[in-house]
């Protein structure tokens, strides 16, 4: 089931918030002046050729294993090494990452060391690295300048100690999208966070005149996150498209701390001190994390094992499914004369994929945008091709559970009869087509009506897209959620925790 407003936040984000991700002028996967005229045997070419390609599309695994081929051959060659170490960073190696770029002096191998440093805590190398890195002015990397600057002010700290209980159990609230967002204190103040994986840090609200800082978060009752560093930027654009006062965005480096559980559809958010458990029932799914922060999937179009391959950047600040560019929709096999204009959105489009494979999830006819501008700034900034986004419109028909340090995602499988629909205020801009909502609601002829899961689709051909018209949104509640309705207040002291629908 998905039903889900063709309103996104992507392009606010991607505005306001690309640089948190690590946009540089850094060319990764370069070869080397130094090196670039030397003799290269041919086999070790051919190695690095297939790594270089493997990395640039996502498939981690075999681009680790050519590299390793290729370091073999030539073990000084400075192009190999510096693809090692690219590798190794995105699965969060961090010792592999220093010893492969050790006595290498380029603005690529600084910026790798200044990552590796940064993400396995040791703030005060990693301020060195940074400030070296940035003091060229060859290098434009807004990621690192900030970095550099809060690591210097962050001398001596030991980032994300976590003290108190072992669980902290949250209530998500809903403002009418499935946008993540999660009550918690910020410095002893009740505020509300949102998931954010495409950002790479806890971003805090510069709207008042936040600065970037290290700050205490506490999440339910007693489970403090002392040490976070956070950048600054203004949120209050965001806090009006989700409607709600965001003052801080969870980016992926936080999360990967606190071992959490997000479930929107059971309206829950749980960190704790310690790697959950495996889910009784849930598909596993592989995590990496290109430059350390683009969080990115491996999937595929298909439930075939010759079926087109996808790779996918999960950022949760988008509340549509799905976003593929034009090489994305060609490998689902949509045509991109089937894509439908989206009402009031300008030059994007919309459309089904007909089924998406994640994990051992099989996910049949799933909404997504047309969106090649904001996969390709994205591209950009990592230096990756991507197929696309997904956003928290899929992740919400889940519940996610992040271990092994962020490696590793668990996605269970939600019942159906758990699903409420969400209510979606209508905007000025928007006209909903009652039509169009109607069409939403009953199930195409021959399918099964619940959410797309883990079985395979029905044999009957996908619904036909949906004319172009916005779907209308759902009759409003009594009451309505307002920004300050959503705020957190401390609880009571002695007061006992919410009942958790989700086992800690």
């Amino acid at each position: 089931m998905f039903r889900f407003p063709l309103r996104s936040l992507a392009s606010l984000l991607a505005t306001r918030l690309l640089p948190v991700m690590g946009s540089s002028a850094i060319i990764w996967g370069c070869a080397a002046g130094g090196q670039a005229g030397a003799d290269w045997p041919p086999v070790s070419k051919r190695w690095f050729d297939r790594g270089d390609e493997s990395f640039r599309h996502g498939d981690l695994e075999d681009a680790e294993s050519a590299s390793e081929n290729a370091l073999r051959v030539t073990p000084d060659r400075e192009e190999v090494r510096l693809l090692a170490a690219r590798i190794a960073l995105a699965k969060l190696e961090y010792a592999r990452t220093l010893q492969v770029t050790e006595g290498l002096e380029s603005n690529e191998a600084r910026s790798l060391r200044g990552r590796a440093y940064w993400y396995s805590g040791d703030v005060d190398r990693a301020a060195d690295e940074l400030e070296k890195l940035v003091a060229d002015p060859e290098v434009r990397d807004a990621w690192a300048v900030e970095i550099a600057k809060l690591a210097r002010r962050g001398v001596g700290r030991k980032p994300f100690q976590l003290s108190g209980g072992q669980v902290g159990v949250t209530d998500m609230p809903r403002t009418g999208s499935t946008a993540m967002i999660v009550p918690l204190e910020i410095n002893g103040e009740p505020a509300l966070g949102l998931i954010a994986t495409g950002t790479a840090e806890a971003v805090v609200d510069s709207s008042a005149g936040g600065q970037p800082s290290w700050v205490s978060l506490r999440f339910g009752e007693n489970l403090e996150v002392r040490d976070v560093p956070a950048l600054a930027k203004d949120l209050s654009g965001l806090s009006r498209q989700v409607n709600a006062p965001i003052k801080i965005l969870l980016g992926v480096n936080l999360l990967r701390h606190i071992h959490p559980t997000f479930d929107l559809t059971g309206g829950q958010f749980v960190a704790r001190r310690y790697e959950s458990p495996p889910p009784p029932v849930a598909t596993t799914l592989k995590v990496s994390y290109v430059r350390g922060g683009g969080m990115l999937l491996r999937g595929s179009f298909g439930a075939e094992a010759t079926s087109a391959q996808a790779s996918l950047l999960v950022d949760t600040s988008i509340v549509y499914p799905v976003a593929l560019d034009s090489g994305g929709w060609k490998k689902a096999g949509v045509a991109a004369s089937s894509l439908r204009a989206v009402p009031n959105g300008g030059s994007m489009k919309s459309g089904t994929v007909p089924l998406l494979k994640l994990g051992s999830f099989e996910l049949p006819s799933v909404p997504a945008l047309s969106g090649d501008d904001p996969v390709k700034e994205r591209e950009q900034g990592l230096g990756i091709e991507l197929d696309g986004l997904v956003g928290s419109g899929l992740l919400a028909n889940f519940r996610v559970t992040l271990a092994d340090g962020g490696r590793t995602m668990w996605l269970e499988d939600m019942p159906h009869e758990a699903f409420a629909p969400l209510n979606f205020p209508e905007t000025p801009d928007e006209a909903p087509d009652d039509a169009a909502d109607d069409e939403e609601a009953a199930p195409a002829a021959g399918s099964k009506p619940g959410k797309p899961g883990a079985t395979k689709p029905t044999s009957a051909k996908p619904a036909a897209p949906a004319p172009a018209a916005a779907p209308a949104p759902a009759a409003k509640p009594a009451t309505p959620t307002t920004p300050a309705g959503v705020l957190p207040t401390k609880p009571a002291t002695g007061s006992a925790p919410a009942k958790a629908a989700t086992k800690p």
